[in-house]
This record gives structure tokens, C-alpha cells and sequence, in this order.
């Protein structure tokens, strides 16, 4: 029975995939934002709820202090992200779509890095397919001369961010790291956003439940050996998924995981 820390994991398919992974005789935490939903999931799972508010990195560090009391973690699951269709800025003073995004589970990875190499855990990133509208420039991950546009770009630049952490985490740490597109899932992610309501319209037969976007967080978390390159990047089952040239460039991830331990005050190494 392996220890799995999922994060968003009172909805959506942070949920689904909690409760598959019970159902299979894995100890789940379920990390969430909402106190009631995420202590219903962590029931019905027979696990642990631990709240956390992603926009504010003074939970993400308390976060990381309970979860480093654990006697292991076999798997973290970086699921808890979002959508703003208006910038705005946390309390931490970091754009909210870049935070929830990228800041909140760089900064808890790298808290629980001790923890997770103790235990050889392996480290899943959930990324999207909107990595292919990211913005051309964003290395200095400060996102306030762009143009808006409903937080679309925002977004799909956040998620490029996530495939390149995974790779560079990998090649930094020696962990397993992979991050994977779950593909189009009828959930209410995003329902603030008038663009995504748009799209969803759009892409609205194409829409797979929540537990089919569940399945390759399942699948690489309980996989014995994961089908591709360590630090890869899957399109829901499979390896190599559709990306950006840049998702597999080593200088921009190394400087990226460098100027998010700078804005985070952690060191490079």
C-alpha cells in the first residue's frame, strides 16, 4: 500500500482519482482549498483532509510541515490549480493563475523534497494542452505588461511552466517527475471564465468525465515502470504529448526553477 498525497483533491479529478486509488488499497491524503468537500472525499476514501488555500504560501509551508510528519510519501500529486478570467494578485503579491499554477507546488516540492527522496517518490504534475498558447516570452514569470485577454494565455503559460518543472525536477533530484494533459474533462474548472465556457461549448462532445481525465494520474501513480523518459510529459495515456518546442528546452527550465527559488527566497540547489 503506497502513501498518495493528492492536491485538489476535493473535486474534479483530483477527486476521481483519490477515490480509484482507494478503491485499488492505497492511503490517500487529500489535499483541498473547500473544508467540507475535501473531508467528504478524504471520508468516502478512507484518507486524511488536509487544507490548504494554494493563494496564500503561508498554508503551502504549513502544508508541507504536516506532510513532512508523514512516515513516507510514495506519491505527491500536484493537481490544485485554476483559471482567472481577471488578473489579480494573492496576498503573497504573485499574479493568483501563476501562483496556484507553479509557485504553490514548486514551493511544496521543494519543502518536501527531504521527505520525498527518503521515501524514492515519485512526483506527478497535472499540465494541459493549453501549453501551446503560451505567451513567447515569460522567463521572468512576472506577467503584468500582457494583455489579459481573459487569462486564457495566462493560463496555457502556467502549464508550459509545469512541463518544464517536471523535467527540470527530474534532472536536478533524480525523482521520478512526470506531467500529463488529462484531456478535455466536463468539470466546472474555470466556470468564471467566459472564454472557457466558450471553448467548452465548443469542445462540448468531446468532453470525457472526470474519472476518464482521472485515469493517467491513476495510471502513473500505480504504474510499476512509467512508459517514457523520466521527467516526460503524457497526452492522457500517452508519452510525448503535445507541446511546445520550449517544454524540452534544458536553459529555460533550469533558469525558470531558478527565478521561482529566488521569488519563493529558497535556494537554487
Amino acid at each position: 500500500m503506497s502513501t498518495i498525497v493528492i492536491t485538489g483533491g476535493s473535486s474534479g479529478i483530483g477527486a476521481a482519482a483519490a477515490r480509484e486509488l482507494a478503491r485499488r488499497g492505497h492511503d490517500l491524503i487529500v489535499v483541498g482549498r473547500d473544508a467540507g468537500r475535501t473531508r467528504s472525499v478524504a471520508a468516502e476514501c478512507g484518507g486524511t483532509a488536509l487544507l490548504a488555500d494554494f493563494s496564500r504560501l503561508d498554508e503551502v509551508r504549513g502544508l508541507a510541515d504536516e506532510l513532512a510528519r508523514l512516515p513516507r510519501i510514495d506519491v505527491l500529486a500536484n493537481n490544485a490549480g485554476g483559471l482567472m478570467h481577471r488578473r489579480e494578485l494573492t496576498v503573497d503579491g504573485f499574479e493568483r493563475t501563476l501562483q496556484l499554477n507553479h509557485l504553490a507546488p514548486y514551493l511544496l516540492t521543494r519543502l518536501l523534497q527531504p521527505r520525498l527522496t527518503a521515501s524514492g517518490a515519485r512526483v506527478l504534475h497535472t499540465a494541459s494542452v493549453a501549453n501551446l498558447v503560451a505567451w513567447r516570452r515569460f522567463e521572468t514569470l512576472d506577467w503584468s505588461d500582457r494583455r489579459w485577454g481573459g487569462g486564457w494565455r495566462a493560463y496555457g503559460t502556467s502549464k508550459l511552466v509545469t512541463i518544464l518543472f517536471a523535467r527540470e525536477l527530474a534532472r536536478r533530484t533524480g525523482l521520478e517527475s512526470y506531467s500529463f494533459h488529462p484531456g478535455y474533462v466536463r468539470t466546472s474548472f474555470g466556470a468564471e471564465s467566459p472564454i472557457l465556457r466558450r471553448f467548452t461549448n465548443l469542445v462540448e462532445s468531446a468532453q470525457i468525465s472526470p474519472e476518464s481525465g482521472a485515469a493517467p494520474l491513476v495510471q502513473l501513480a500505480t504504474a510499476d515502470e512509467v512508459p517514457g523518459e523520466n521527467g516526460g510529459y503524457f497526452s492522457q495515456l500517452q508519452p510525448e504529448g503535445r507541446a511546445q518546442r520550449r517544454a524540452k528546452d534544458p536553459e529555460l527550465a533550469a533558469r525558470i526553477w531558478a527565478r521561482s527559488a529566488e521569488l519563493l527566497h529558497l535556494p537554487v540547489d
